[in-house]
């Protein structure tokens, strides 16, 4: 956003995306996001879904000890 040089306001708009559910995204509090949604914001942004996501594994979860039989 900052390269763009678009506020958070604008991308929005931009979107079609409430203010509250960007500032979710943006803040990597959301547990989903469409694929419309992303597509509206790469085609904005001009950039790829990898820029956007990061995968991180869950803390909480841990490999089962014993994989299925």
């Amino acid at each position: 956003m900052f390269d763009q040089r678009v506020s958070l306001t604008d991308l929005a708009a931009r979107v079609d995306l409430t203010l509250a559910n960007l500032s979710i995204l943006k803040n990597n509090r959301a547990r989903a996001v469409r694929f419309s949604t992303l597509e509206a914001l790469c085609r904005e942004l001009k950039c790829q879904p990898g820029d956007l996501l990061e995968y991180l594994p869950d803390p909480v979860a841990a490999p089962e000890d014993n994989p299925k039989k």
